[in-house]
């Protein structure tokens, strides 16, 4: 499976296109989903085949025993892509097929596999080649790639058996699971992507289902709006992307991601400069695909789509895309930005910023989804921060237990709106606890989870987090520990909060709320055991050891961690620290407690905001989202736009419609000339002449029409004498 790892993708890729094409006509529209679940659920199980398959390769010796002293040789055709399926195991190194550029047609893979080192799988094929580069595509499967497998196809496989009762009747029911199979074909692509190139084309295509899921309703002029918002904030950060990419190839000349590790391992300091452009256009795709500040605002707007396909791109595909690049490229980040040196950089900051602004919009929303979003934003911000101060396990090990509680969220979200007269707001709803006791009971499981209260999964993520602020590599981190203890806290309450007014007090909506049917419960249940389990798969060793089964301590970091990159870099893992965790314990259950007295026991200082006017000003400031999207499209944008829309409409005013109405007039002026003159006065001049002539010459004829004899002699004999006259005159 690791070798053919492509089909992974290419089962919900034709999932797709079945469902498209014979949707209605074959299959017939009530049933297409059934074809999306089961293309998802063959493609889990591959994934934890995968996955199985590659601890026991690591377990092996990682390749030693394939590869002994032995050299694999790949074909290439001189001057041409690689003709066929090509591999390159043991550790992970292939010449070529990788989209890099050509030598002398031949690319040799280095069998030399050392014992204790975690080699990557590439298999690729030929693509198509250029000016003497041959590009490939493939796959590139190591940890990283298995760990994401696993997340994606668990998240979308529930998703998609959530959707078949969520959006069932829906006018476009087709339509909705042909691009859910879609969007989970795109982000496989994306995580196994073997080069730059093909991890483009990854990342487009989940910017594309993005932009077609969140717009499903587009009849509603907000749903185009939100579509089309986050479809062009994410070709702003495209750019870096496109930048990042180019300064990569021509740095090392190639786009294969493991020779572009590889090499910064073994001469990282010799391309600082490089690495450092890089990483600074490579963050600003991040910022725009995850929801990094200042690019993040639109992803609260993108809650307009339907609410599973939110849970997935908050939990699986579109904004964890960001995290992943970071992770798959990480010694270009840690070398260009410095992680391991310095005491802050720009990823760090962005992301630790990006989480507490994040956090402090979230206590500002009525809306249960845009809460969750902000949510989902300074999380983002959490895994971002984690990478920057060089704890690559723990920003992994955050995106893995995230994604798990925060789906739950959502589709808890979508559930309690399903039963709830279709509303989000929580000013609507209340005392749903009642009614939904499955939806109640995994929210608050999965609002623990996320608060990182001891033993739920976000505890043992989030304090690993924390712990690489406080340690970081060479030197700490100590603002950004500052942030982190800080929205651990908000984080807390703001979810409280959510419980509170969704869950708690009286039902003050419209309708009768009822519990959701079991194919939206279940998966509901699902997530929030993993919400609960998940931390065991990261546990450190002082858990485990007097239960004797510390050898089974930080799984993700054995299997995941792709130590072949990151040792050559020099990265290191902190000791854990007993104390941080019981601090950052201390901060959830104290964001809890202050939620608690505020609402439940009415202590605190309540109507603050109507009685001091800077905690208005403040809530204000909350309220408008720190004014960013005024910023951007009444001052950035207004500042484009109008002037080039006077523009134009002074063109079109004084330029386009002069001409048209110029050609106009003359037109008319003309056609009044010709008519009067050419057809008035020749024409019918001429034809009323000749009209005349013959009228007036009847008109003389007519009086010689006597009956009489003697007249027509006269005239006969008068005819004689003139025609006689003319003979002789001219003869």
């Amino acid at each position: 499976m690791l070798e053919n790892a492509y089909l992974i993708p290419l089962i919900p890729a034709v999932s797709f296109v079945v469902i498209l094409l014979f949707g209605r006509s074959v299959i017939g529209a009530d049933r297409v989903h059934r074809v999306g679940i089961a293309a998802v659920g063959i493609v889990w199980v591959l994934s934890m085949i995968a996955a199985v398959q590659w601890i026991n390769h690591t377990d092996d010796g990682s390749g030693e025993s394939q590869a002994s002293d032995d050299h694999a040789l790949i074909s290439v055709s001189e001057g041409h892509s690689a003709s066929g399926l090509m591999a390159a195991e043991t550790d992970g190194h292939a010449e070529e097929g990788g989209g890099g550029a050509a030598d002398d047609g031949h690319g040799v893979a280095d069998g030399h596999g050392a014992a204790g080192t975690e080699p990557v799988i590439s298999t690729y094929a030929g693509w198509w080649s250029n000016a003497g580069v041959d590009f490939a595509v493939g796959t590139l499967v190591d940890g990283q790639t298995v760990l994401l497998l696993i997340v994606v196809t668990s998240i979308s496989l529930l998703v998609h058996i959530y959707s078949s009762e969520y959006v069932k009747g829906d006018r476009r029911f087709v339509h909705y699971f042909a691009f859910l199979s879609l969007f989970t074909a795109s982000m496989l692509l994306f995580v196994m992507a073997q080069n730059l190139v093909q991890m483009i084309v990854g990342w487009e295509l989940v910017g594309v289902c993005s932009f077609v899921l969140i717009g499903h309703w587009w009849e509603e002029r907000p749903n185009t709006d939100a579509s089309l918002k986050a479809f062009f904030t994410n070709r702003v950060g495209d750019i870096g992307l496109l930048i990042g990419v180019i300064i990569l190839y021509g740095t090392f000349n190639t786009f294969d991601i493991d020779k572009i590790n590889r090499a910064i391992g073994a001469e990282g300091g010799d391309h600082h400069f490089a690495l450092l452009m890089a990483s600074i256009a490579l963050m600003a795709a991040v910022a725009s695909k995850s929801g990094q500040f200042p690019l993040h605002t639109w992803l609260p707007d993108a809650m307009a789509g339907p609410t599973p396909v939110s849970a997935l791109i908050h939990a699986a595909t579109m904004v964890v895309a960001g995290v992943y690049m970071i992770g798959r490229l990480y010694p270009v980040f840690y070398e260009g930005l410095s992680i391991g040196s310095s005491s802050i950089n720009l990823m760090a900051f962005i992301g630790g910023f990006t989480a507490l602004i994040g956090a402090g919009l979230a206590f500002a929303q009525w809306d249960i989804k845009k809460v969750l979003a902000y949510s989902t934003v300074s999380q983002l911000g959490y895994m971002v921060m984690a990478l920057g101060v060089g704890a690559w396990t723990a920003a992994m090990f955050h995106l893995f237990t995230h994604a798990f509680y925060k789906a739950c969220l959502f589709l808890g979200a979508g559930s309690v709106s399903h039963a709830a007269h279709h509303t989000f707001d929580m000013r609507e709803m209340g005392g749903l606890r009642k009614h939904m006791p499955h939806t109640y009971k995994t929210f608050v499981i999965a609002t623990l989870a996320l608060a990182g209260v001891f033993p739920f999964a976000g505890f043992w993520s989030k304090d690993e987090i924390l712990l690489g602020a406080l340690a970081g590599q060479e030197r700490a981190y100590p603002l950004m520990l500052i942030f982190g203890c800080v929205v651990a806290l908000m984080t807390a309450a703001y979810m409280t909060r959510v419980i509170w007014y969704t869950f708690w007090g009286e039902y003050r909506g419209h309708g009768h709320p009822h519990e959701s049917p079991k194919l939206m419960t279940v998966p509901l249940w699902i997530l929030a055991v993993m919400a609960v389990v998940a931390g065991v798969f990261n546990l450190p060793s002082g858990v485990l050891s007097p239960f004797g089964l510390e050898g089974f301590a930080h799984r993700v970091q054995t299997y995941a961690e792709p130590s072949i990159y990151l040792n050559a870099v020099g990265l290191s893992h902190p000791d854990p620290s007993l104390i941080l965790a019981l601090v950052g314990l201390a901060l959830a259950l104290a964001g809890i407690a202050i939620t608690f007295l505020y609402y439940w026991r009415n202590a605190g200082p309540h109507g603050l905001t109507e009685r001091n006017r800077y905690a208005k000003a403040g809530y204000t400031f909350l309220e408008n989202k720190y004014y960013l999207d005024h910023l951007y499209t009444d001052i950035v944008v207004g500042s484009i736009k109008a002037p080039i829309a006077r523009a134009a409409n002074w063109v079109n005013q004084n330029v386009i419609d002069k001409v048209v109405d110029t050609a106009g007039e003359t037109a008319r002026d003309s056609g009044r000339w010709v008519y009067r003159w050419i057809d008035q006065g020749t024409i019918d001049g001429g034809v009323n002449a000749i009209a005349s002539g013959a009228d007036a010459g009847g008109q003389g004829l007519r009086g010689m029409q006597t009956g009489k004899v003697q007249n027509y002699g006269s005239l006969l004999f008068g005819t004689a004498a003139v025609a006689a006259i003319v003979f002789v005159i001219v003869l």
